[in-house]
């Protein structure tokens, strides 16, 4: 297909990933073993959370919302990218193009809100222990995650809305899967208003995130210093040190893809840090919070011990 000429059909071809015939089936099976063992992590963390009724608590349930977050984003990617692996041709309509994108913008952008919301939440546990529980009720806690997936779908919707209502002169996806940066690129159109709002959403979404959690966790510091309190100092470290890791794994992986998206030279390097910025945490984040937060390491050891001992 000739890329410079008009291309009136809602089919679209994925460049992806070119392998050849030796890597093709071992990077499918690498590929679908990552997706099982996500899904195995995140829906194993879920059901314990869900059953267990001491894991009841604000920040389970936040944690919750990564797990649903982590499962969408990955289930919009990682099917899709097995089967172009084993394709010789990789078609997509523009409309599941579109839709593709939008799912995986809106994992992007929920995974900085629930990390605020979950920032606020150790902040409330750590700074004000005796009025936790009067703070995180069950209504704050609704209006919270409504908050972080409200605004993400807002972002995300007017991103895309930008992109939709260009015509299209082009018919490859220079990525190996459909995101607004590849959509835009189809058109031959004036672009700058996309790129403009493009960079406000990155913009917004990373000072947000960074500003919100830097100011958190220093606040935090703060009490813990002036208060001197080993127990206290204890708790802190444990709670707050996998939330930290989470949100640093998730935030240099999605640094990693914004830099490499200005260095076109470089394009097996940005495609591959696009998937592990999907990858990486959702793989991660059920093992950090399961190792490091005490209740739902026991919880989780204790349905294995039954396990075991059934069989």
């Amino acid at each position: 297909m000739d890329n410079n000429m008009s291309f009136p059909s809602h089919i679209l071809q994925i460049q992806g990933f070119e392998f050849s015939q030796t890597f093709m089936y071992p990077m499918f099976f690498s590929i679908l073993f990552v997706y099982l063992s996500l899904l195995v992590s995140n829906i194993g963390v879920l059901i314990v959370i869900i059953k267990e009724r001491n894991l009841h608590q604000p920040m389970y349930i936040l944690f919750c919302n990564l797990s649903v977050n982590d499962l969408i984003g990955n289930t919009v990617l990682l099917p899709r990218l097995m089967a172009d692996i084993v394709s010789t041709e990789r078609f997509i309509t523009y409309s599941q193009c579109v839709t593709q994108a939008f799912f995986s913008h809106t994992f992007g952008s929920a995974s900085h809100m629930i990390l605020i919301i979950m920032a606020f939440d150790r902040y409330v546990a750590i700074c004000y222990p005796l009025r936790y529980t009067s703070i995180m009720t069950t209504k704050t806690l609704v209006t919270l995650s409504v908050s972080a997936w409200g605004a993400s779908l807002v972002l995300v919707s007017v991103l895309l809305g930008l992109t939709i209502r260009l015509s299209r002169c082009r018919s490859i996806i220079l990525n190996v899967y459909c995101d607004n940066a590849s959509l835009f690129k189809l058109s031959c159109e004036n672009v700058s208003i996309n790129n403009i709002y493009g960079l406000f959403f990155t913009v917004l979404l990373f000072t947000s995130s960074m500003g919100s959690i830097a100011v958190t966790y220093i606040r935090i510091a703060v009490i813990c210093w002036t208060k001197k309190s080993k127990e206290l100092n204890n708790k802190a470290l444990q709670t707050c040190a996998s939330h930290l890791v989470v949100y640093l794994i998730m935030l240099w992986s999605g640094f990693l893809t914004i830099i490499l998206h200005r260095f076109p030279d470089y394009p097996y390097l940005r495609k591959l840090a696009s998937v592990l910025f999907h990858v990486v945490p959702a793989h991660l984040n059920p093992i950090i919070y399961g190792l490091q937060t005490k209740s739902l390491r026991q919880k989780i050891m204790q349905i294995l011990c039954r396990k075991v001992t059934h069989s």
